[in-house]
């Protein structure tokens, strides 16, 4: 098996907050989700988007798993398995509204014994492969289909950053980050 990590856009989101596609919402220019590819794709061997078609970015997609609709563990379920199929042995997901990404993200999620996440942003962490099967049976399980649930019955260290990491969940969200100088 490789020691690779696979990183994960999780891109499978309504938008509702939103109003409109985010992922192809225009930051300086250029869709979120081509700046959430960059910023990734330093830090992991291999990028792929969850939950939508591989559009312009040449990145590989692939779907949620099982179904579309069960939230961002869905996009974390699918990522696992293919990276299990792939070789990799980890997987680190972030959303496609993250345009920008401290360098060493990973390095830091991969500082605890096993599974972790950003506190107060579960949706970015860092996942070993082998809980594919684990989570196809959570989500079979009808429980609790959120991250920070999924966090918590794996025991995932909770990653404190300093300072906070942009998200775009709203017009509002994006037109604040316009005005200011991305951290990555």
């Amino acid at each position: 098996m490789k020691t690779g990590v696979l990183g994960a856009i999780l891109a499978g989101g309504q938008s509702r907050r939103f109003g409109t596609d985010k992922a192809q919402a225009l930051l300086a220019g250029r869709p979120l989700i081509e700046h959430a590819i960059d910023c990734l794709a330093r830090q992991v061997d291999q990028v792929i988007i969850v939950g939508r078609p591989p559009g312009n970015s040449g990145v590989g997609a692939i779907p949620d798993r099982p179904i579309a609709g069960l939230g961002p563990l869905g996009g974390l379920n699918a990522a696992l398995h293919h990276a299990r199929e792939s070789g990799f042995d980890a997987v680190v997901t972030i959303g496609c509204d993250m345009p920008s990404l401290p360098r060493d993200l990973v390095a830091r999620l991969r500082t605890a014994a096993g599974p972790s996440f950003l506190d107060g942003m579960p949706v970015v962490g860092f996942w070993p492969s082998s809980l594919a099967v684990l989570l196809d049976e959570h989500l079979a399980s009808g429980l609790e289909h959120s991250m920070r649930g999924w966090a918590k019955k794996n025991a995932a260290t909770a990653i404190v950053l300093p300072g906070d990491l942009p998200n775009i969940n709203t017009p509002a969200d994006l037109a604040a980050l316009s005005g200011s100088k991305p951290i990555d």
